[in-house]
């Protein structure tokens, strides 16, 4: 049950990276070429690789149990900064996250900049932009990836649920040829924050020396319980933001690029 879980949290935050990446290489690929880009693709991915590659092995040499506390530590930070800002936009009080806007952004951006070569690279800015684009959204691949993986000593198991978010997301960005508006981006953060959150409570409790009721089936409580407040949250802030109360955001608040 925790590996079936395990998967579908790394697959579901993939999964919101990965849009995001494909969002910005999308936007150079189609304005000025796809050649530099796919080149800043593949040296992100290759850094990405060298990253886990050198990580993994060495958090295996953590004991299991302050592994847990640590990792689960993170977790509980990363994920509760995801679900927050999913509660804020499902209540109304922060902008949803619009890729439509962002890739038109991004277009206009890479049509204005310059054009430049270095070495075996045609068009610098359209490396480096996709580079970044890939390095930094997978950096947070990377980093489920690897805490995941090294906290249920499957490193394999969370790269094949990072591996198949990344290529689902990539043959539906090449099929539609565009930013993938539909996919609820602001559900699956949603989705996301409430999974981390709950791993990271679990595994920070059990690197405390805590004992679950159940072992591994408790973490379904853990994530019902977490999943519930969340949405009661929402529920409250919603009643809240239709009064009124000041410091709302406005609709015509600029989107902000996670």
């Amino acid at each position: 049950m925790r590996d079936v879980l395990l998967v579908l949290a790394v697959f579901l935050a993939c999964a919101v990276e990965a849009v995001e990446a494909l969002t910005i290489v999308l936007a150079v690929g189609v304005s000025r070429g796809w050649r530099s880009a796919v080149q800043g693709v593949a040296v992100g991915l290759l850094a990405l690789a060298v990253i886990v590659a050198a990580l993994g092995p060495a958090l295996s040499f953590v004991p299991l149990g302050a592994l847990r506390l640590v990792v689960g530590g993170l977790l509980l930070i990363f994920g509760l900064g995801w679900l927050r800002k999913a509660i804020l936009r499902a209540s109304g009080f922060k902008a949803l996250h619009d890729e439509d806007a962002i890739y038109a952004r991004e277009l206009v951006a890479a049509r204005r900049a310059g054009r430049t070569s270095r070495a075996a690279v045609d068009d610098w800015y359209a490396f480096t932009l996709s580079f970044k684009g890939v390095l930094l959204e997978g950096l947070e691949v990377v980093f489920i990836v690897v805490t995941f993986g090294s906290n249920q000593g499957s490193v394999p198991l969370a790269v094949l649920g990072a591996g198949t978010a990344v290529v689902a997301v990539t043959v539906a960005g090449i099929a539609v040829r565009g930013p993938l508006a539909r996919v609820p981006e602001n559900t699956l953060k949603f989705a996301v924050g409430v999974l981390l959150t709950s791993f990271g409570t679990f595994w920070g409790a059990e690197g405390a020396g805590a004992h679950w009721p159940g072992a591994d089936t408790a973490l379904l409580g853990v994530i019902a319980f977490v999943a519930i407040t969340a949405l009661l949250f929402v529920a409250l802030l919603r009643r809240v933001h239709r009064r009124g109360v000041p410091g709302s955001v406005p609709a015509a608040e600029p989107i902000e690029v996670l």
